[in-house]
């Protein structure tokens, strides 16, 4: 299955979400047989019932870090403004600006660093295993980080059954 970002909706979607960000900009993520030329879009494995769909939006203060982390879903990430450097452990940062997307697979682990100049905030759809409805799905590398003061702060906009 083909899980995708666009600014507009494609024929044939099993599962679509849509958000309007605060200038107007349309985003919507869905899942779909084929990928679409004018979307970001990965190929997922979504097994079988018990899924969800999460929409949330996390906020850096300038300077904030998420320390090296995993979550049990993919997910598609935009940022919405400001700036920061995933680093995913390869020896490559990639820094994102404002309008930028990007894919994190299930356990994958990254470093979300946030500008030293600006907040950062960006949106996101996870699709998580069942049994994570309603809750935090930040989980450290390191365990020592788990104890470490967490500056980002993420707000559910929607969590719903992935019905496909």
């Amino acid at each position: 299955m083909i899980f995708a970002l666009s600014s507009s909706p494609h024929r044939g979607a099993r599962y679509r979400i849509e958000h309007e960000l605060e200038d107007g900009t349309r985003l919507v993520w869905e899942l779909l047989d084929t990928a679409p030329a004018d979307a970001l879009a990965v190929e997922v494995d979504v097994p079988g019932e018990g899924w969800i769909a999460r929409l949330d939006r996390v906020d850096f203060p300038v300077g904030g870090i998420a320390h090296r982390h995993v979550h049990p879903g993919p997910g598609i990430r935009r940022l919405v403004h400001g700036e920061l450097t995933i680093d995913r452990g390869d020896g490559a940062p990639r820094r994102y600006t404002a309008g930028d997307a990007w894919f994190e697979g299930a356990d994958d682990p990254v470093l979300a660093t946030a500008s030293d100049l600006e907040d950062s905030a960006f949106v996101r759809v996870l699709l998580l295993p069942g049994e994570w409805a309603g809750k935090r799905t930040i989980r450290y590398v390191d365990p020592a980080d788990e104890v470490k003061p967490r500056l980002q702060t993420a707000t559910v906009l929607l969590e719903e059954p992935l019905d496909l």
